[in-house]
């Protein structure tokens, strides 16, 4: 009896040591955003009409022009999420390993969702990536420099939810669009702030998950 209740006892004990190797965390609860911040550029209108939640869905308006980010900075995480366009293609992006919340633009680096570019990484605010070179004839670092994502668009059409997971792993990036890998680079930097984007029209997102 002794040894069947140890046995069940060491079981239950790695049972739950083997689930803490990735922990999850709900950045977004569907009820409120009581986790984030809010950047509005000019600080012109209240946050709450650019951001808001609507039946468990995220809508970010677009205009004026910012973003919303994470109270927490996070290190090594797998980030999955869906979006779709309200009414019709635009801009938006999500933002990882923002050092810093500047306004308008953090000091981060940005997984471009723009219509067409899903997957394209921007370097915002003086943020860099080994990967990045000056394109040929060009002598001066753009404002924004891109780099390009490396498949043909894997978007869904407006109306519909698109997929997206963006891993971090000891400053390497990576960014899947519809399971489609689309980008893959790699900072110096190695913890931010996470942050969704407002440019543009109206965008959606929901489903965020972050594992750890």
């Amino acid at each position: 009896m002794k040894q069947t209740i140890l046995s069940i006892t060491l079981g239950l004990f790695f049972f739950l040591l083997s689930g803490c190797g990735q922990q999850s965390n709900t950045l977004f609860n569907g009820k409120d955003l009581s986790n984030w911040n809010f950047v509005i550029e000019g600080n012109t209108v209240p946050a709450e009409d650019v951001y808001m939640v609507d039946n468990g869905i995220i809508r970010i308006m677009g205009e004026p022009l910012g973003y919303m980010y994470t109270k927490k900075k996070y290190r090594n995480f797998t980030l999955e999420l869906e979006y779709r366009w309200a009414g019709e293609e635009s801009n938006s992006g999500v933002f990882v390993l923002i050092e810093e919340p500047l306004n308008p633009f953090p000091n981060g680096i940005e997984c471009q969702l723009a219509a067409g570019k899903a997957g394209d990484f921007v370097l915002l605010g003086g943020s860099d990536l080994n990967e990045y070179t000056l394109p040929e004839g060009v002598t001066e670092r753009p404002a924004f420099p891109v780099i390009a994502k490396q498949q043909p668009s894997s978007e869904m059409p407006v109306g519909e939810w698109n997929k997206v997971r963006v891993t971090v792993n000891e400053g390497i990036i990576t960014v899947y669009v519809n399971d489609v890998l689309q980008n893959s680079a790699t900072s110096e930097v190695r913890e931010g702030h996470i942050g969704l984007q407002s440019e543009g029209k109206e965008i959606q997102f929901r489903n965020l998950e972050l594992r750890q």
